[in-house]
């Protein structure tokens, strides 16, 4: 105890630097009191308690803000430091070689030694029976063969659209395509002794952006298009492209549209989420469907004339009746946008991309 008393300093007794304040509104209890006596035989002042005052808005947060953990985020630069590393590439294993260049290639696609594809990006994709359609920013379009397994070259469309092409469509017999531009011109081809050739063109004192999606009839003599203010415009190809149906709508900007096979209703999609089907034979509105809320980007009839499948944004496939109009379901399963859709020829299956 004397050695103790050699080392550390000597100080006042607890009383001389504690006084508890007296006060009217504060009452020590027994244990306080006796934590107070016990440590006022050791030269040592410790506070007698804490008090954390929060403010009265914050009361009802507090108890979630100190049970609240972090969540572990993975920054972009790591992303980026991964995916240069080669670990967020997959292998790709569906491989085999080109049978006319024997140049290794990806299976199912075309062959990037022997076909010479676009130089910009291919905006558009149309198919006949026998042929598939591309089209790009360029000014021109090409045309490989499908019944062939190298799908060779068969023919290009030179200096055709000055501004790129942006939309194409093929009818049903594979016998009429037409293309549209981004400067506002439409041109109509045939298939004449297995060679696209102009058959004409649909001016219509048309400026950018006054034609944007296009569809073809089934025999190729009706071409219908959307706008970016929303009209819907039809056009007869056999009568040297005079325009026979205009229709309006709430000026929504026109995405997507399709013809029936018989000829008898226009369908489009627009930005809005609308939905419109209009009769080509009385020129007026049939039905303007509901049910989705969000751009149209697809819209086909089925084979019989039947059905409306409409898609887009929403993710969702919405089947309509077109002789009521009526909402009959949805098919869910994607994952993002819808851009394609199409029908299987018995009108029992829709393909959606």
């Amino acid at each position: 105890m004397a050695l103790r008393q050699a080392f550390l300093p000597s100080l006042a007794p607890w009383s001389t630097f504690y006084k508890p304040a007296v006060r009217s509104r504060t009452i020590l209890n027994t244990s306080q009191q006796l934590v107070a006596a016990s440590l006022s035989k050791w030269p040592i002042v410790i506070p007698i308690h804490f008090t954390l005052r929060i403010p009265s808005i914050l009361s009802g947060l507090w108890e979630s803000i100190l049970r609240a953990v972090p969540k572990k985020k993975t920054s972009h630069r790591k992303k980026r430091q991964r995916f240069m590393a080669g670990k967020a590439l997959k292998d790709v294993t569906s491989l085999n070689k080109c049978s006319a260049c024997g140049n290794v290639k990806r299976a199912h696609l075309l062959c990037p030694y022997c076909v010479d594809a676009h130089v910009t990006d291919i905006f558009s994709l149309a198919v006949t029976p026998t042929q598939l359609v591309t089209a790009s920013g360029s000014s021109t379009i090409k045309i490989y063969s499908t019944t062939e397994p190298d799908f060779p070259l068969v023919q290009t469309l030179e200096n055709v659209h000055r501004l790129g092409c942006h939309h194409l469509a093929t009818s049903r017999n594979g016998e009429v395509a037409a293309s549209a531009g981004f400067g506002g011109e439409v041109i109509i081809w045939s298939l004449t002794e297995e060679k696209w050739a102009e058959r004409g063109k649909i001016l219509d004192g048309n400026k950018a952006g006054e034609v944007w999606a296009i569809a073809l009839s089934e025999n190729g003599q009706y071409l219908a298009s959307t706008s970016i203010d929303g009209r819907i415009n039809v056009w007869d190809n056999f009568a040297d492209g005079a325009k026979i149906r205009e229709f309006e709508t709430k000026g929504s900007y026109g995405i997507s549209i399709d013809l029936s096979r018989d000829g008898r209703f226009t369908a489009s999609g627009h930005e809005n989420g609308g939905v419109y089907m209009f009769s080509n034979d009385t020129g007026r509105l049939f039905h303007s469907l509901p049910g989705l809320v969000k751009p149209v980007r697809a819209v086909s009839f089925s084979p019989g004339g039947k059905l409306l499948a409409a898609a887009g944004d929403s993710k969702t496939i919405a089947l309509y009746d077109v002789s009521s109009g009526e909402h009959v379901t949805n098919l869910t399963g994607h994952g993002a946008w819808i851009f394609s859709l199409d029908w299987s020829d018995t009108g029992e299956y829709v393909l959606s991309g």
